[in-house]
């Protein structure tokens, strides 16, 4: 049985609560943190008694210093913490307002910044810990040119995430730094994502459950790794898209 002392973002739904869940059935102590508290609630009830929500809204930097403080105060320590929170857009980029890439950054890039600068003292002072943030196959390939701003924000997540493991490992060899990319999940992100039609149709979406997704997580947390494609096909794909941008993007119109 795990007894690890672990903080989820974004655990309301989705990804977090998957992730929760599982870990909470293995004996994980868990702080679940998110702005919806009736939703977070439900999850913590679900979880069982050493699941505690915290609602937070990981946008603001003092909200971030709260949850930081809340778990270790009560667990003594804290093991790993997961960057999870995020939010979409269904947006070109010659249609993009300020407002809508602000949201974007706020949301997806920093909001795990505060999370990491709040975190990596704690983890330094106990010379271990394991960070992870959730990004997206998006932030590697274009394959939705309307998510532009949540592409671009994913961009940046991955290379804060490698640059902070660059600065941390030789020094803090037992910090961990871990980035980890879904392709598409079977969760309800797509309706809350900003601009997209409420009407809009179509047949189910493809891909991974949260359920597998968090299986991948539960796992990483267990072997830490740099970086984890939770779709099995993903790493081979970006691979061909590096080798050769054009003709990979030149593929995507056939």
């Amino acid at each position: 049985m795990s007894e690890k002392a672990i903080v989820i973002t974004g655990a309301s739904a989705g990804i977090g609560a998957a992730l929760a869940m599982q870990l909470a059935a293995r004996g994980d102590k868990l702080m679940l943190a998110a702005r919806r508290a009736s939703e977070l609630r439900q999850i913590g009830r679900a979880c069982g008694r050493d699941a505690l929500p915290f609602v937070t809204d990981v946008t603001r930097h003092q909200d971030v210093n709260r949850l930081r403080d809340e778990a270790v105060r009560t667990f003594g320590k804290v093991d790993v913490w997961v960057n999870n929170a995020g939010r979409g857009i269904n947006r070109n980029v010659l249609e993009l307002t300020d407002e809508d890439f602000d949201e974007m950054m706020a949301v997806n890039v920093k909001s795990a910044l505060y999370c990491m600068q709040a975190i990596l003292p704690h983890f330094k002072e106990q010379g271990a810990g394991h960070l992870i943030n959730v990004s997206s196959g998006l932030g590697r390939i274009p394959f939705a040119s309307q998510r532009s701003a949540y592409s671009a924000a994913k961009a940046a997540l991955n290379s804060l995430t490698a640059t902070l493991r660059m600065d941390l490992r030789k020094e803090y060899p037992n910090i961990h730094v871990s980035l980890v990319m879904p392709g598409i999940v079977r969760t309800n992100f797509p309706n809350n994502v900003l601009h997209v039609d409420p009407q809009a149709g179509g047949p189910g979406m493809p891909g991974q459950s949260a359920d597998e997704v968090a299986a991948a997580m539960v796992d990483l947390i267990d072997h830490p790794r740099a970086e984890l494609y939770t779709n099995p096909g993903q790493a081979e794909t970006v691979a061909r898209y590096y080798a050769d941008v054009g003709a990979f993007e030149q593929s995507m119109d056939r």
